[in-house]
């Protein structure tokens, strides 16, 4: 059978538009203009909330902030040295370097090579690090205690925002980057942010930008629970913030397993403060002013969170959305360098449109007609990976009875707390606990030295108590999922140390005993890389 040419025309012209109409239908898009726009309120956003929240970062915890909070012009300058910026950009830095497809072990290596101050979870991976323990597993807690903390959620806006409208690109890169430092929750909270960041350029509801975060989260990890908990006390209650904090404050800020935060108002754990982001954006209901006042208020990490919240809603509404009481300091300073690393504000913003721009060719997208073209993704969650030390049980000091330390230690005062030293060969110490997990807490300096661990007479890991300048780390040992009861763990100093340290020094300030409550808890937790 055959048909005129002039119907073959009219049936292709049809099928033709219905399949650019289905097309079409797959994809979203953004001026290029809009777009940079955004990316530089994402970055400004982050400046002036770090920059905000920094006088009272860790001065108020388990409670609201109830005192003044002040702005002035010039006070965004102190953006320029924080390290909520210059760690994801020194890592974004990395990717330009090494490239879309650079894998966990690459970034660890660059990683390995900072020269800025760390903490907590990063400065533990650093550490482990130049020890030669390789990302993943710097990050995985089997080695790092501080995996749950708040580092990787602090650095991953860099992905987010080179990833627009695209989650799943957004999980993968975190997955690849967040190991470096973080595990469980301390990587959801990377996934969470980024996947905030990701949702922000074509969606300007907070309440739908938090569940577009929450979807990138395995369901029944801890901190999903939590975000899926604050997402729906806002519901109930939108308009009393206080009143949601105050939940949060009694069902979360419970059991802080790392050794700064056990048993202590302190608590650095990503899930926590990735709440606080939450609480900012849902209650601040797009009110800048407000938004990170509350996110501010919340307590704890309190310079960290609402700079994430800020950057979100900078993203979400661009740069020139953002109040002119807030940016009028930037102009000043978007020429200069962020401590550390090679790039301005002008050059990361440029740099993240760039990267955006491969991340979404790599994806099928396109720029068109002065448009970035995205396809529609949806949200998918990471596969779940929970741990926990579990719920702490005690402090010891090391003057405490259970603590026994013979020949060639001694007593002195270091940077920070009272403790015993030894430098000597075979000197000995012994600590008597009873739990299921247990932290030894002693830290780790440029002359530290080495010992040999026996758990129950078994021999354990060994201690190398040596960490890099501007590496401030105190976790000096730790084991978990330990059979309940009684424990002996005892400490033999080897008298030798890593090559690159200064001295000998094995230092113990105390130890953090732990129970278990969750069965879930008292399993070893896993990944491939392991």
């Amino acid at each position: 059978m055959t048909f005129p040419l002039a119907a073959v025309c009219v049936a292709a012209a049809i099928l033709g538009g219905l399949t650019g109409a289905a097309a079409a239908a797959q994809e979203r898009s953004i001026s290029l203009d809009e777009f940079r726009d955004r990316v530089r309120g994402g970055w400004a956003g982050k400046m002036i909330g770090v920059a905000y929240g920094y006088p009272t970062e860790f001065d108020s915890n388990g409670a609201i902030i109830e005192y003044e909070l002040d702005w002035e012009t010039n006070q965004v300058a102190n953006a320029l040295e924080q390290d909520d910026l210059y760690v994801g950009m020194t890592l974004a830095e990395t990717m330009d370097r090494l490239g879309l497809d650079a894998t966990t072990e690459q970034y660890g290596e660059a990683f390995k090579q900072s020269k800025y101050k760390l903490w907590h979870a990063n400065a533990a991976a650093r550490r482990l690090l130049n020890l030669g323990v390789k990302a993943p597993m710097s990050g995985h807690p089997k080695h790092n205690i501080h995996a749950n903390d708040i580092d990787f959620q602090i650095e991953a806006d860099f992905i987010g925002m080179m990833c627009p409208g695209l989650p799943q690109q957004s999980n993968r890169y975190c997955d690849r980057v967040g190991r470096v430092m973080n595990y469980g929750d301390g990587l959801y909270g990377g996934m969470f942010v980024s996947g905030m960041y990701a949702a922000g350029y074509f969606d300007k509801r907070p309440q739908s930008v938090v569940r577009a975060g929450l979807a990138c989260l395995p369901a029944e990890s801890e901190y999903a629970q939590l975000i899926r908990d604050v997402v729906g006390f806002h519901e109930r209650s939108p308009d009393d913030w206080r009143a949601c904090w105050r939940h949060i404050e009694q069902r979360w800020n419970k059991h802080d397993s790392c050794i700064d935060g056990a048993l202590e108002p302190f608590n650095i754990d990503a899930k926590l403060n990735g709440g606080y982001v939450a609480l900012g954006l849902l209650y601040g209901n797009n009110d800048f002013a407000r938004t990170i006042e509350i996110a501010t208020r919340a307590g704890q990490d309190s310079d960290c969170n609402p700079s994430t919240a800020a950057g979100v809603l900078g993203v979400m509404h661009g740069y020139d959305w953002i109040p002119e009481k807030w940016k009028a300091g930037i102009a000043k300073i978007e020429g200069d360098k962020f401590k550390y690393t090679q790039s301005s504000l002008v050059e990361i913003c440029q740099s993240t449109v760039d990267r955006a721009q491969k991340v979404v060719e790599s994806v099928g997208g396109r720029v068109e007609d002065g448009k970035l073209i995205v396809p529609v993704e949806d949200p998918s969650p990471a596969p779940l990976e929970q741990w926990s030390m579990g719920i702490p049980k005690e402090r010891l000091a090391y003057g405490d009875a259970a603590f026994s330390f013979g020949q060639g230690w001694s007593e002195g005062r270091g940077r920070r707390l009272a403790h015993m030293v030894a430098d000597s060969k075979g000197a000995e110490m012994t600590l008597r606990f009873n739990g299921t997990a247990v932290a030894l807490v002693g830290d780790c300096l440029t002359d530290g030295g080495r010992a040999e661990v026996f758990l129950d007479d078994e021999p354990a890991a060994p201690i190398d108590a040596y960490a890099a300048w501007a590496t401030r780390d105190n976790a000096l040992w730790h084991a978990y999922g330990l059979a309940p009861g009684d424990h002996t763990l005892r400490v033999v100093v080897s008298g030798d140390a890593h090559p690159s340290s200064t001295g000998k020094r094995v230092l113990i300030h105390g130890a953090v005993v732990y129970a278990d409550a969750d069965p879930r808890h008292s399993q070893p937790a896993t990944h491939a890389a392991e």
